[in-house]
């Protein structure tokens, strides 16, 4: 057997994340990595260098492989875009077995049935939010009418909260998504932070008093079940639902109605056919780049090679899900966007024991609002497309407004 080909290091790491441009083009540092041998080191804004994974079968690899851990990543040392240290309490950032356990109860709350029942609420408010638009009458910012209200109502829908505090989530939201070179402070994230672990664990005492039929009161009756919850547990829980499931699926449905708004030729094909928007999502989901980098590393626990580099017990590893999405060898003509792709193995909700729990409700709120969108407004269209702001000082990349008419 052939000994692998060990790549040698770059005598000094990239700068990650590659560029900050406008848009949503990716940047041509992804395909020249892909193409090279082994992997490529980055330096992130905060702290140290690690090793950037760009091919598919190679991400697939470190967000499956017990050999990585997320968890042992965690510190001020991790390599990260925000300047918010991650915290050891939230999916996301846990491994086997306390990771297995939380997942457990949340998983109830998003389980085949509940997101079944979901759907027509969803196109309740969905309708609500378009009959509002049309009454408002153009030109108008459909991110802030539609895509910013949209999963905001759904997701306090699912958790029991107020939709009357949504500025709030909104808020939050922004301080702990922001990035070098933002307005905030290291003490603005913290106290973003602590506000709304503050609000969700108040929420969790009248779910406690006044259950409901929603995810907070799922998290704090599992406080006795047979895997109990903690307090922080539930916050840390409730706090992921909230944060990921209002802006993820907000930038989402924004990115998604750009693309169709600037490429006529595939809104044309979801008015003839409207039964394709199912497709169609799948492939924004994996053409479309919805952060400016990868957010998540992960620890090697031992030596191990990973795309034609030695990676040392102790380095970090971080997988970038969209350059995965751009890879040639497992999708033909890659960076075209191509609703007619059969085969749409995409990461864009992740693999392995960290496959997003909420993908399934997040596609829901995609199809139901660009098929009802398009449907209503035939004459829909960008106002100004040239002078589109985009989002700067934030991980999650998009336009900052989309002013359209009809």
């Amino acid at each position: 057997m052939t000994a692998p080909r060990i790549a040698p290091a770059p005598p000094e790491p990239l700068k990650y994340p590659f560029n900050d441009e406008a848009g949503l083009a990716i940047d041509p540092a992804y395909a020249r990595a892909r193409a090279r041998t082994g992997l490529t080191r980055v330096q992130l804004p905060f702290g140290g260098p690690t090793w950037l994974v760009t091919r598919y079968e190679d991400v697939k690899l470190v967000l499956s492989d017990t050999r990585f851990s997320r968890q042992g990543a965690l510190g001020p040392d991790e390599p990260r875009i925000l300047a918010y240290v991650h915290r050891p309490d939230t999916l996301l950032n846990l491994d086997p077995p306390d990771h297995t356990r939380l997942r457990r109860v949340v998983a109830r709350a998003f389980s085949q049935r509940r997101m079944e029942r979901l759907r027509p609420q969803i196109e309740t408010i969905a309708t609500g939010l378009l009959d509002d638009l049309a009454r408002h009458g153009g030109p108008v910012d459909v991110f802030e009418a539609v895509f910013r209200s949209m999963p905001t109502m759904v997701v306090c829908e699912l958790l029991g909260a107020d939709y009357a505090d949504h500025t709030r989530f909104h808020r939050w939201g922004v301080i702990m998504g922001s990035t070098e070179g933002s307005e905030y402070t290291a003490e603005d994230i913290r106290r973003a932070d602590a506000e709304l672990r503050e609000y969700l664990a108040a929420l969790a005492e009248r779910k406690r008093e006044h259950p409901g039929e929603d995810l907070m009161t799922v998290l704090v009756q599992a406080e006795e079940g047979e895997t109990p919850l903690t307090q922080a547990d539930v916050v840390g829980l409730a706090w992921s639902v909230l944060l990921a499931g209002i802006g993820t699926t907000t930038n989402m449905m924004a990115n998604a109605a750009y693309l169709l708004l600037t490429n006529p030729e595939h809104t044309r094909v979801l008015r003839a056919d409207p039964e394709s928007v199912d497709r169609a999502v799948e492939e924004m989901l994996r053409y479309t780049p919805f952060t400016v980098g990868s957010l998540f590393p992960r620890v090697a626990l031992v030596d191990i090679e990973l795309g034609g580099t030695l990676v040392r017990a102790g380095e970090t590893v971080l997988p970038s899900l969209m350059s995965a999405n751009r890879d040639e060898t497992v999708f033909a003509d890659a960076d075209r966007l191509d609703f007619t792709r059969e085969q749409n193995p995409h990461l864009a909700f992740s693999h392995g024991i960290h496959h997003c729990l909420g993908s399934q409700l997040a596609r829901a709120q995609l199809q139901v609002m660009l098929r009802f969108l398009f449907e209503r407004f035939p004459g829909l269209h960008l106002v100004a497309p040239d002078e589109l702001p985009w989002r700067r000082g934030v991980t999650l990349r998009g336009p900052g407004a989309l002013l359209v008419d009809w």
